[in-house]
């Protein structure tokens, strides 16, 4: 009897203990944020359209081509990774099909190789071999939209393209959101340009000689 009632004891006490501890419903895990979007490859990092752009980009007036002097230094041959460039000293013809880019907040309010301020809401562009500063028309080849840009920085020097547009022009090309598109380049030779009509077509930027390796 003696063991019968200490098991019986025992065995309220357990079951007591039992019931103490009885498991408690876990709290909820706590909301894990949605990760961000990655970066756009469609600019270089950092670069983009930036905050504030004006609501009337559209309806930007084009660059209207006039007689500039010519910079004394921003038409000298130089070199970027390994390529020699040969700028024209003198407006002449120029054509090129290719692919055209933009560039945007990394580099606005920078100088440009002219020595001009860049302002990504101007219709300027850049250009590896295109007199500074020139005028040029860039044709969208899938709307045939075209815009008149005014030529006063060096560049692109990536991946085959022909022409770096400011982001007001890519954005009246309708070529901003893509990021870059195929494009005709003209030069245009403002009426009375000095000596245009005897200088040689400048050759495509695809034809600009590759410097040799360093021994």
């Amino acid at each position: 009897m003696r063991f019968a009632r200490r098991f019986l004891l025992l065995a309220a006490a357990a079951a007591v203990a039992a019931c103490g501890s009885a498991p408690t419903k876990e709290p909820s895990p706590a909301p894990v944020a949605a990760p961000k979007p990655a970066p756009s490859t469609k600019y270089y990092k950092d670069d983009g359209p930036g905050d504030g752009v004006p609501a009337n980009l559209d309806a930007l007036p084009d660059a209207v081509p006039r007689i500039e002097p010519l910079h004394r230094f921003a038409n000298r041959p130089y070199t970027v990774f390994g390529r020699e460039y040969v700028p024209a000293t003198s407006l002449r013809a120029y054509r090129e099909r290719g692919i055209a880019s933009w560039y945007g907040r990394k580099f606005h309010g920078e100088k440009t190789s002219s020595g001009e301020t860049y302002d990504m809401y101007a219709m300027t562009a850049a250009h590896p071999t295109l007199p500074l500063p020139s005028y040029a028309r860039v044709t969208n080849v899938a709307s045939g939209k075209s815009v008149v840009v005014r030529v006063n920085d060096r560049g692109p020097f990536l991946h085959g393209r022909v022409i770096d547009l400011s982001y007001a022009a890519a954005t009246k090309l309708g070529i901003a959101q893509k990021g870059s598109g195929e494009v005709d380049i003209e030069a245009i030779l403002p009426a009375g340009a000095p000596t245009f009509v005897a200088a040689a077509p400048l050759p495509p930027v695809g034809a600009a000689p590759v410097a040799s390796a360093p021994s």
